[in-house]
């Protein structure tokens, strides 16, 4: 997805669709998906470097180790604003994977970019 790319580590088949388990890396100065929201849960990790995390109307700087809880329904969307690569484990609700295809297109059509100014 050009300055983005996902692995999906657990997917619908060996988590019997309940959830899908994927890596997200995002190249230095790079808008994540886009704000979003979705009635369950969603959990992010961060593996390595800074990633920006909106949780409604606040964005987190959160750093590897970090934890990240999105409770079901809140707004969210992550972004890389930092100048090195970073990463999140992200637990997200049901088979996310079925979905890649139209969200690969999406992003073929509205590449990621730098971060706004905040």
């Amino acid at each position: 997805m050009g300055r983005m790319n996902a692995v999906f580590k657990a997917d619908e088949a060996e988590t019997r669709e309940a959830y899908s388990i994927s890596e997200w890396w995002l190249e230095p100065n790079t808008t994540g998906p886009g704000a979003h929201s979705h009635p369950e849960d969603d959990v992010f990790f961060v593996l390595e470097g800074t990633m920006s995390i909106l949780v409604g109307d606040r964005w987190v700087d959160a750093k590897p180790g970090s934890f990240v809880l999105i409770p079901g329904g809140t707004t969210h969307d992550f972004e890389n604003r930092s100048q090195a690569r970073a990463g999140v484990l992200n637990f997200s609700p049901g088979p996310f994977e079925p979905q890649m295809p139209d969200i690969v297109q999406w992003f073929a059509e509205h590449p990621p970019g730098p971060p706004p100014p905040r």
